[in-house]
């Protein structure tokens, strides 16, 4: 069905979402006509956004969270409902788990429901609630991209039971319905399958061969090595004190760069953990930039970390953009063990090291062995940029998902000719 018309939606900001991007732009190039709904809400993002949006060959819209009276009224509003929900987890109708779970929901769904769409795609959970809402008032389909195991998000403690069983109710009523389901990772798609009997198709989080560079580089010998990581946020929980702790045990000087916006007291705390051990001249925090700049950029440095934990459980089983990046850029990459980064690590061969992050002693000797061989180095960068330019990029995975996308319209426009008939 080329040239039908297909709405994505995600509740945070286009430059947060490369891959609802990525989607976007195959569907806008493969003939469908898009639409982007998103949010915008942080001044930080905002600029990355514009270089985007100002050159983007789709329509979009971009939602604001409310402000004064509104936002008052709207916490309100949730918080009464998840009081109503909370005794012996009595259920509430669709809408109000929606709202007890997300403020931003609704803004969503009616910004996608101004303009009929064939199919929604959700991006992130308070989007389904949205394209659902959506596609009901149109008469339409829609669909979800469950770019994480959203349930798996939060550790099953007794302080996140309601959260957690909100994420459930929503996922278990309406993901049965959707014409369209993919996943970031096989892991991802094979939670879901186990939670709620659903298969979803695996469309990993790679890049397309445009926004890499245009021939492999091979690290330069007289500069320092170094090691770099990127996420929209430099925080606790990612792995980062492991490598710096282990820069203190490496005859290597290596310095490292983290690209991103440090979450609140963290970049005192990673300096001063840096400065103990005498490595803090060697750690480098780097501006956000475009996120179509993520695979070129990479390409300046030697190594490439994507330092995944086990906990909670959605990050054992996630495979993070990150990872495809440095492969497309021509840069061998560093994975901490977990069940899904080991099974990556198996088909990447010489292009991926693995670590334990519990031990930096263990990190400090592997690094140092990557960087005494600047032959084995070379020919480590010439396999990542093959299999990023021949295996793990956007050009092959999104026939992945342009086929998902064909085979839901197709059902959708069966279902309604039969409501028709």
């Amino acid at each position: 069905m080329k040239g039908g018309k297909v709405c994505l939606v995600s509740p945070g900001h286009v430059a947060s979402n490369p891959r609802l991007v990525k989607e976007a732009n195959a569907l806008h190039t493969a003939g469908y006509q898009v639409r982007v709904v998103a949010g915008d809400y942080m001044a930080a993002i905002r600029p990355l956004d514009r270089t985007i949006l100002e050159q983007a060959p789709w329509q979009w819209t971009q939602v604001k969270l409310p402000s004064g009276l509104g936002y008052t009224l709207q916490a309100l509003r949730q918080r009464t409902l998840r009081q109503l929900t909370r005794p012996a987890g009595q259920p509430l109708p669709l809408d109000w788990t929606a709202w007890a779970f997300s403020r931003i929901w609704r803004s969503l769904a009616r910004a996608a429901a101004t303009e009929p769409a064939d199919l929604y795609i959700g991006h992130n959970l308070p989007a389904l609630p949205a394209v659902a809402w959506a596609a009901r008032h149109h008469g339409t389909a829609f669909g979800f991209d469950a770019e994480d195991d959203h349930v798996g998000e939060l550790e099953p403690t007794p302080k996140n039971a309601l959260e957690i069983d909100l994420r459930r109710r929503l996922e278990h009523t309406l993901l049965p319905q959707a014409h369209h389901l993919t996943a970031a990772s096989p892991g991802i798609a094979d939670a879901y399958a186990q939670r709620y009997g659903l298969q979803m198709q695996s469309i990993l989080n790679v890049f397309p061969r445009s926004e890499g560079p245009a021939e492999l580089t091979f690290p330069n010998p007289n500069a320092p090595p170094s090691l770099y990581w990127f996420s929209q946020t430099i925080g606790p929980g990612r792995g980062l004190e492991a490598i710096v702790t282990a820069m203190g045990q490496m005859s290597t000087p290596v310095h490292l760069y983290l690209r991103g916006l440090p979450a609140q007291g963290y970049e005192a705390q990673l300096r001063g953990l840096a400065q103990r051990i005498g490595v803090g001249e060697r750690v480098h925090v780097l501006e956000p930039a475009p996120p179509g700049e993520m695979v070129r950029l990479a390409a300046q440095y030697d190594l490439g970390l994507s330092l995944e934990l086990t906990t909670p459980p959605n990050r054992a089983i996630c495979l993070t953009n990150k990872i495809f990046a440095y492969l497309l850029a021509g840069r061998p990459v560093v994975l901490s063990r977990t069940p899904a980064q080991d099974a990556l690590a198996n088909d990447l061969g010489e292009a991926a090291t693995s670590v334990d992050l519990n031990r930096p002693d263990e990190i400090a000797v592997t690094l140092d062995q990557a960087f005494s061989n600047p032959t084995c180095m070379a020919q480590r960068c010439s396999l990542a940029w093959t299999l990023g330019q021949q295996t793990y990029t956007w050009d092959v995975e999104k026939m992945r998902f342009l086929d998902s996308v064909e085979a839901a319209l197709r059902q959708g426009s069966l279902r309604q000719r039969g409501r028709l008939a």
